[in-house]
């Protein structure tokens, strides 16, 4: 389904500032993949999502979505395929709009309307709209016409997770999506994120800083370093571990402590 062989990404090469932020890295996902990922600051998680989505184009290797090679498909054309959450809940929306609005737009750039005006929203979207803003339990489909700045951050978050998924992607990317909200919004925002998971089979990539939703969440957790995936556990083998236990698999692949304490005191 996502298929990733042995890109690489260095910053500033040749200066005082060069930074290799991936190193060779491959990795494959099957379809329904739910995958969390790990590891320190400047590990190569949030490139790593970089690279897929197409922020920038990588030294080398290969990105393949659903068959198709898009290693040099420009960003715009691969968010059709791909949704993707950031930490801070006040990107992804747009505040001075809507609720509709908001939604309308997330439907345009999914490429499954045609319509070239908001003004053109037919009563048959706003039933869709209506109809999926339900489901968070928010009362926000009776706020429609209310401006997306005026939210709660964990309602933004909420609205952003609903309008990248309801034309169910190919592939979904959320990084790190919980992790600016207070731990009771978090935790609705994360049984959110595992309900439409279920729902529609998509295929997903999370960062999280906290190692317990690492093991919870999904069927396969990775360990990144230096760029690097260093550990890849899923089925029998990662259902028996403890949080101690991936901390000590880190140890022995890197050599070192995992040295990050917002992930240590999560």
């Amino acid at each position: 389904m996502l298929d990733i062989k042995g890109i690489s990404k260095t910053f500033n090469p040749g200066t005082v500032n060069e930074k290799t932020a991936l190193s060779d890295l491959s990795l494959h996902l099957e379809p329904g993949d739910f995958v969390t990922i790990v590891g320190s600051n400047g590990a190569g998680k949030s490139t790593l999502f970089n690279a897929i989505a197409g922020a920038f184009i990588t030294d080398s290797g290969s990105i393949r979505l659903d068959g198709k090679d898009i290693t040099f498909l420009p960003e715009h054309r691969r968010s059709r395929e791909m949704g993707r959450l950031f930490q801070d809940p006040m990107r992804g929306t747009a505040p001075n709009m809507t609720i509709e609005e908001n939604m309308a737009l997330a439907f345009l750039r999914a490429g499954r309307s045609q319509r070239a005006y908001f003004s053109r929203i037919s009563q048959k979207d706003r039933s869709f709209f209506r109809d999926q803003l339900s489901q968070l339990g928010m009362g926000l489909e009776d706020r429609m016409d209310q401006k997306v700045g005026l939210l709660s951050g964990g309602q933004r978050q909420a609205l952003t997770l609903l309008m990248a998924t309801q034309v169910p992607p190919k592939l979904l990317l959320l990084d790190e999506h919980t992790a600016a909200l207070d731990p009771g919004t978090a935790d609705k925002v994360l049984t959110l994120t595992r309900q439409i998971v279920a729902e529609h089979h998509i295929t997903t990539l999370m960062i999280t800083h906290n190692m317990h939703d690492a093991l919870d969440l999904g069927n396969r957790t990775l360990m990144m370093n230096d760029g690097r995936i260093v550990l890849d556990v899923q089925g029998e083998e990662r259902r028996g571990l403890s949080v101690q236990d991936l901390l000590a698999r880190f140890r022995a692949g890197v050599g070192r402590e995992l040295d990050n304490d917002r992930i240590l005191l999560a």
